[in-house]
């Protein structure tokens, strides 16, 4: 799929979305190496993802028309109360290209893909201020392990009515 964003230095560059390949992985790896603080594997988000495939459909990387890799968007498999919920995460871009709708065009893509694909929920770890433009809210009843922050906690309905009732300890898909 091609998009354009806005460039810094005005115009348009072009941006082709496309699914990760098992190729792009150290690519993606050394993006979240640049983007996160040392250590982001040890918070409480990780541990659903230790030992799990993603969800490789919805494992979306924008590259620019150079080919560098400019964002990325991975989703992970889960479980709230025998209920099968997509755990977004990490979404990662690049620090020359924030500011550019990378990462909106990467939320709107991926979850509308999911929705395609017949997920009815998706969680996160995050920001509501900024999440909650993508209709994300604060979920009160689902619990992520310590130390995570319980208003960080964050999930949105793909299906009517999807979150109604799903509540507790989130764990890894069985």
């Amino acid at each position: 799929m091609l998009g354009r964003v806005p460039a810094r230095t005005g115009g348009v560059r072009l941006i082709r979305l496309e699914q990760e390949t098992p190729e792009d992985r150290w690519q993606v790896e050394a993006l979240y190496d640049l983007c996160f603080a040392p250590g982001r594997e040890a918070l409480s988000s990780y541990r659903f993802r230790d030992g799990v495939q993603p969800v490789r459909a919805l494992c979306l990387v924008a590259r620019d028309d150079t080919g560098g890799l400019a964002s990325v968007i991975r989703y992970w498999p889960v479980q709230v109360a025998g209920q099968a919920v997509l755990l977004l995460g990490p979404v990662a871009v690049h620090p020359t290209r924030q500011g550019e709708g990378l990462g909106a065009l990467l939320m709107m893509e991926s979850l509308s893909r999911a929705t395609t694909l017949g997920w009815a929920r998706v969680m996160l770890v995050g920001d509501e201020p900024y999440y909650g433009r993508f209709g994300f809210h604060r979920l009160g009843d689902v619990v992520m392990p310590p130390p995570t922050n319980p208003a960080r906690v964050l999930g949105k309905a793909l299906q009517p009515g999807a979150w109604d009732g799903v509540a507790g300890p989130v764990e890894k898909a069985g």
